[in-house]
C-alpha cells in the first residue's frame, strides 16, 4: 500500500484549522501539529500510487491556508511491535 509522508506549511495562526481538515480527507491516517521548519505532518496511505497523487495534489495542497508541501513517498518501512 503506498504511502507517504506530507510536511504542511500553514498560514500564522492556521495550524489547529489545518490539522482538522487533514484529519477528515480519506486516506490521512495520522497528522500533529509540529514544531521546526515544518507546521504539521500527515501520514498518507492509498490504494494505489494514483490515489495518493490525488489525495496529496488534489486535497491537501487545496486546503485553506496550507502554504506550501513536502511530500515524502514512503519506499521500505516496517512497524515496531510492543
Amino acid at each position: 500500500m503506498p504511502t507517504a509522508y506530507v510536511l504542511v506549511n500553514a498560514e500564522i495562526g492556521a495550524e489547529d484549522e489545518v490539522l482538522n481538515h487533514l484529519l477528515e480527507i480519506p486516506g490521512v491516517v495520522e497528522a500533529a501539529v509540529v514544531y521546526g521548519v515544518y507546521d504539521l505532518i500527515a501520514k498518507v496511505t492509498a490504494p494505489d500510487m494514483d490515489t495518493l497523487k490525488e489525495t496529496i495534489t488534489g486535497r491537501i495542497r487545496a486546503l485553506e491556508n496550507v502554504r506550501s508541501t513536502l511530500t515524502m513517498i514512503v519506499v521500505e518501512g516496517t512497524t515496531k511491535e510492543g
